[in-house]
């Protein structure tokens, strides 16, 4: 059977958008690169406020129960090291199960799925605080990981519709750097929560505090997530007529149409593309290491002989620097659009910090150690989000890209949270060392998908000669330029 034909619940014809002058009215708009700019920045002040917001909940309600173990949980519901492993464990096996919620989002109304989304895990989060028992504690973080694995995967996913490739990977660093902005205000949070002696157990009333935030701002998702970049009630006319340029340039279809269904195809496509599978190996090692690190750091802080308050205090500084440090890499990635090159670093400086935590005995060493930890692995994760992107041509083939990784990196959480048991405390080495293999070998592959992608330009060169400009400058009259095609080049 033909895969050219599609039905209700494929994909709008992408392979029009892929030929020059592939629009539909055949034409780009003439804008200036200041109303281009200014129409950028309205998306980052409505859109990307809005997911940063929303991340960041996301990842204080899954992240807390780290907190919440140190805060009296592991007492009251009798759970030890090996349940506790179980509890990070069930949410992780569930964000694999769900991953490919992420097409959801190309499916059916963003705005519909975001509000689902969000007010399901917010509400399981909160329900938390009402666990009895380690059994009932589980089966509700079974649920959150169901919820949360439509959430974080899919925004990034639907970013790739509003933003260019020139441009998402600061924006993958936007939202990402929620993640360790939320490990910030966790401690913070979760000092003064615990330092308090209310009626209610203190890590009850964490679970409460944290998750009905959620469960309000569903209400915000549904009226403010727009279903495309036209439809957004934000921009006005004139700025619409430059989204629906931009969309011309970026794939060779408006925004509306970009949304409705996927193409089969191309989903298989994307399984046999080894390129796929690297950005997926380095998610993987990214994710041993940043999945753990936030749950355990104040256990690791504690185990240095810090008093449990003052270690939920002190897990707030080195998160701090590596939100600052995710949006320092992913904009310079951007700009020098070397995202290869990037991700080797900042690899590299999480891979010193854990070899300092495996060696160094010196509570202050080993402290500094972890702001090179946290900054090396909160900034490698969007970084591979934006090459991951950047280097697939077709919106199903980036929506699937996007599952692919996450089908392989969030089995890096299954190690992740298994490498620090009680047992090595206080200095943990065997975990420090394993984690700091992993960033090593993410480097590693960094410089080997760089080549790779050398290699792929060098023949599409060949095939329709160099390209000397940026195609998706807001001058450029060329159209689906990251769609495979004449004007297609990967990023390196």
């Amino acid at each position: 059977m033909s895969h050219e034909k599609t039905s209700p619940i494929l994909e709008a014809d992408e392979s029009a958008a892929s030929r020059p002058g592939g629009s539909q009215d055949g034409s780009v708009a003439n804008h200036t690169r200041q109303q281009e700019a200014r129409v950028v920045r309205k998306l980052d002040l409505n859109l990307m406020t809005l997911f940063f917001v929303l991340y960041m909940l996301a990842f204080l309600d899954r992240g807390n129960i780290g907190n919440a173990r140190i805060a009296g949980l592991a007492t009251e519901l009798q759970v030890d090291s090996g349940r506790y492993q179980w509890l990070l464990n069930i949410f992780y096996i569930t964000y694999v199960v769900f991953e490919f919620g992420v097409l959801l989002w190309k499916i059916f109304p963003p705005h519909i799925v975001g509000t689902i989304v969000v007010f399901g895990w917010g509400l399981i989060a909160t329900v938390q605080a009402g666990a009895q028992s380690w059994g009932g504690m589980m089966a509700l973080r079974f649920l959150l990981g169901a919820f949360e694995a439509c959430y974080g995967p899919g925004i990034i996913y639907l970013l790739s519709f509003f933003y260019l490739r020139h441009e998402i990977g600061f924006r993958c660093g936007i939202f990402a750097s929620a993640a360790p902005l939320a490990s910030t205000f966790a401690g913070a949070l979760a000092y003064g929560i615990t330092s308090g002696h209310s009626h209610l157990a203190n890590w009850r009333l964490l679970f409460l505090v944290e998750g009905l935030p959620t469960v309000l701002m569903a209400t915000i998702a549904f009226f403010f997530i727009p279903d495309s970049a036209e439809k957004a009630k934000f921009l006005t006319a004139e700025e619409k007529d430059i989204v629906r340029s931009r969309a011309m340039r970026q794939v060779g279809t408006n925004a509306n149409a970009r949304i409705g269904g996927f193409k089969l195809k191309d989903i298989g496509l994307v399984v046999t593309d080894l390129k796929a599978w690297l950005c997926g190996l380095m998610y993987f090692c990214g994710n041993v290491t940043y999945s753990s690190l936030p749950v355990f750091l104040p256990t690791i802080l504690e185990d240095m002989g810090y008093t449990a308050i003052n270690a939920q205090g002190l897990s707030a500084p080195p998160s701090f620097a590596a939100f600052l440090f995710a949006l320092i890499t992913t904009w310079v990635a951007d700009k020098t659009q070397q995202r290869c090159l990037v991700l080797f670093a900042t690899s590299v400086v999480g891979g010193v910090g854990y070899i300092i935590l495996a060696t160094v005995e010196t509570v202050g060493v080993r402290y500094f150690a972890t702001f090179l930890a946290s900054a090396g692995v909160f900034s490698t994760i969007p970084n591979i989000l934006g090459l991951t992107l950047n280097n697939q041509g077709s919106d199903t083939r980036r929506g699937m890209s996007i599952v692919l990784i996450n089908l392989i990196g969030q089995c890096g959480p299954f190690l992740g949270t298994n490498v620090f048991p009680t047992k090595q405390a206080p200095r943990y080495v065997e975990g420090m060392s394993i984690c700091a293999a992993f960033m090593f070998f993410s480097a590693i592959i960094a410089l080997a998908q760089r080549l790779l992608l050398m290699w792929e330009n060098s023949k599409l060169d060949r095939k329709y000669g160099v390209i000397t400009k940026d195609k998706t400058d807001a001058g450029s009259k060329d159209v689906a330029v990251e769609n495979y095609g004449p004007n297609f080049r990967y990023v390196l």
